[in-house]
């Protein structure tokens, strides 16, 4: 089994430069990388009793790596082909609208834990499986409080590494702002369906 590395179509955005993009890209490929090294060389390391502990140590580490992955798949799929005119109607602002009593009081909620939370990690607006309810989130690093049978809808990266090269770690909410300006609510809706 082997992971492929995605690629992205991301234009140009507004507030988020292509260096910033193109670092980034660089990242998300290592994810895979390390996600297939360790697929590929924990199973053997751990078959012998010299190597079993550096073969349990790097499974340990396969949540950071594979879930590092599949949240910059969605991330950089919210970025592709930037849709400028937001969300407006549809099933996910509905029950968005629904479950906060308005999109604006969500959008309000999400960028404040965004902001307001110190340290690397990422925020997510979650559909929980079993009830159909929409939640927001923070997740630690990468793998850290994920909440287990959710889907995820938008996945904002709040590592620095995602906004130091435009944004200082004071600006986060102008980045946080220009995440917003650039998302593509299109693909959002799609992941809501889907989840």
């Amino acid at each position: 089994m082997k992971y492929e590395e995605k690629k992205f179509s991301i234009g140009k955005l507004e507030g988020i430069s292509e260096k910033t993009i193109t670092e980034h890209l660089k990242l998300y490929s290592g994810y895979v990388k390390h996600t297939n090294l360790i697929l590929e060389k924990a199973g053997d390391l751990i078959k012998n009793p010299d190597t079993q502990y550096a073969g349990a140590e790097m499974q340990r580490r396969f949540s950071f790596e594979f879930n590092g992955m599949r949240n910059h798949e969605i991330y950089f799929s919210l970025l592709e082909n930037s849709n400028k005119d937001g969300i407006k109607e549809g099933k996910l602002f509905s029950e968005i609208s629904k479950t906060w009593g308005s999109f604006d009081a969500w959008l309000e909620n999400f960028k404040k834990i965004a902001v307001s939370v110190r340290g690397p990690g990422w925020v997510m607006l979650y559909r929980d499986k079993t009830t159909g309810n929409l939640l927001n989130s923070w997740v630690d690093e990468q793998h850290l409080g994920i909440l287990n049978g959710l889907d995820v809808i938008v996945a904002l990266d709040m590592w620095e590494h995602s906004y130091y090269l435009d944004y200082t770690p004071a600006e986060k909410g102008k980045y946080v702002e220009a995440f917003f300006a650039n998302l593509n609510w299109t693909v959002a809706e799609k992941l809501f369906e889907n989840a």
